[in-house]
């Protein structure tokens, strides 16, 4: 098993994985977002720390949704959306692949 994890493609695909099915079943309020309220004609928008199961139709009960046109996230949850689910993954398959051909180019140095 540990023979995978010197492919950096698989490490990304693990580690996203491992992160991204957390944030998308557990109602983890973590990132900021709007939600659009409407009353009759009358639309209020209301910055709401949000989940992202709630886009998948999951930590949320109907009962919650009474009155609620939309929600989203904003460009900052977008980024730490982002950030979390491939920068973080990105940075530790880069970095094994750094060390991957560091050791690459130890091994095929001669010593004079």
């Amino acid at each position: 098993m540990i023979r995978y994890f010197k492919n950096p493609f698989f490490a990304f695909t693990i580690c996203f994985t491992t992160i991204a099915i957390p944030l998308f079943t557990f109602p983890i309020n973590f990132f900021q977002g709007e939600i659009v309220y409407a009353q009759g004609l009358v639309e209020k928008k209301v910055q709401a720390p949000m989940s992202l199961s709630y886009f998948i139709g999951l930590g949320y009960s109907k009962e919650e949704m009474t009155g609620v046109k939309d929600f989203y996230l904003t460009s900052k949850g977008y980024l730490l959306a982002a950030i979390l689910l491939f920068g973080l993954p990105g940075l530790i398959a880069y970095r094994i692949h750094l060390g991957k051909n560091s050791q690459e180019n130890d091994s095929t140095k001669t010593i004079d």
